[in-house]
């Protein structure tokens, strides 16, 4: 398989050797000092691209990479509230590919998967209050991460008494805190956190008088992520339309 890279930081560097040792091939690699490459010939005859950049640019890069009819895998978040609605348009009428994950770890799917089953079972238990906290690496831009949100909508979508997320508190690299860490009886109450070269900490908790439940998902490294997304590009290079880590993993 033909891949173009967009992105070439420490995700885009670890996704080219996985790829690579998988007998892929790297045609083209887009970073922030070459973006007329996504004009050239060796871009157009990827069969999927692969982007991690950032929530200001992604959507940028996805109509750049739709132009030239190339598949997008992408793992970059913060876009979704602006451009969500275009993005589905391009995928569900238009022809264009767009694989997105908030997290493409193979421990986050499985980690999902029992955040559903567990919240259909703590559905019946409405005494337990759940908040969620996520800590990442410093230079994470936005907060909560992507993979909060998924987690957190898939717990509205299966408590009755939760109808959304909200921002908690954010703890910052120097130790300051800002925002609130409560929030409403219908809401769930996100609290993040940024330190160090953490790639990923994800905790659910469900709270109540008598005890506490609690399920986290702790990446060791950015490598699950790489994989993941490799793994989607393949899946993607014989798929068409707007993909999700459901459609790879029937879990």
């Amino acid at each position: 398989m033909k891949i173009a890279l967009i992105g070439y930081g420490k995700m885009g560097k670890m996704i080219e050797q996985i790829a690579l040792s998988r007998g892929h091939e790297i045609v083209s690699v887009i970073d922030i000092d070459n973006q007329q490459d996504f004009d050239s010939d060796a871009f157009a005859s990827a069969d999927v691209a692969i982007e991690f950049t950032n929530p200001t640019a992604a959507f940028g890069n996805y109509l750049r990479a739709f132009k030239h009819h190339v598949k997008v895998v992408s793992g970059s978040t913060g876009w979704m509230k602006e451009h969500g609605d275009e993005v589905k348009r391009l995928c569900n009428d238009e022809g264009q590919t767009l694989f997105w994950a908030s997290n493409f770890s193979v421990g986050v799917a499985v980690f999902a998967a029992v955040n559903r089953y567990l919240a259909k079972i703590m559905n019946q238990f409405p005494q337990y209050e759940v908040c969620m906290e996520e800590t990442h690496h410093v230079h994470k831009l936005d907060a909560p991460s992507g993979t909060a949100i998924s987690l957190a909508e898939d717990l509205t979508a299966l408590l009755d008494r939760k109808d959304q997320w909200v921002n908690g508190t954010l703890t910052h690299p120097d130790g300051s805190v800002t925002g609130q860490h409560a929030g409403k009886d219908n809401e769930i109450v996100i609290d993040s956190i940024r330190r160090g070269e953490v790639p990923g900490i994800h905790t659910i908790t469900y709270d109540s008088e008598a005890d506490r439940i609690t399920i986290t998902h702790d990446a060791h490294s950015r490598k699950g992520f790489a994989l993941g997304a490799v793994l989607a590009a393949e899946y993607t290079a014989n798929h068409q339309g707007l993909l999700t880590i459901a459609d790879m993993f029937d879990f």
